[in-house]
């Protein structure tokens, strides 16, 4: 569906409007309102930040366009968003597990130093996991998942039942 912008002094006036409602409202576009072209909100990238939740108007090659203003993120702003990466993944239960995971800077993310092994779908059919084991410092299978409600205790590396 075509949308459309209005004019005035060079400058937008409101928002866009479809092409259908302006036909009901005036039973032909105006000279006033202009062909516009809705552009989505981008997603930043991980060490990126969207300056505004809102885009501006602005006349490219022509056709009004929504443009979006994406800046890279201050080395301050950076080491925040590391360090609140950092605390999250500590602050989950039985995080001594995961002791020896480090920050990818990269990615922000927090990566264990030997790469997930490939999942077997076998082992999975068996309800039987591959899982970090915090204590050997490696990957390891998990005893066979019982049914119903359980949560794994890496420490005792047994299923323990949820207490609802």
């Amino acid at each position: 569906m075509k949308l459309y912008i209005q004019i005035e002094n060079g400058q937008t006036v409101n928002h866009p409007a479809f092409e259908d409602n302006l036909l009901q409202a005036f039973g032909s576009i105006l000279a006033n309102w202009e062909p516009f072209v809705r552009v989505e909100r981008p997603a930043p990238n991980v060490y990126e930040v969207l300056d505004s939740d809102e885009p501006t108007y602005e006349k490219i090659d022509g056709i009004w366009t929504d443009v979006w203003a994406l800046r890279p993120m201050t080395q301050e702003e950076k080491s925040v968003k590391q360090q609140a990466a950092i605390d999250a993944f500590n602050a989950r239960e039985q995080a001594e597990n995961w002791a020896a995971w480090t920050l990818d800077e990269a990615t922000c993310t927090m990566q264990p130093p030997i790469p997930h092994p490939k999942p077997d779908q076998t082992k999975l059919n068996q309800r039987i996991y591959t899982v970090w084991c915090g204590a050997d410092n490696n990957w390891k299978d998990t005893p066979v998942r019982p049914e119903g409600e359980y949560k794994f205790d890496f420490f005792a590396w047994e299923w323990v039942p949820i207490n609802v």
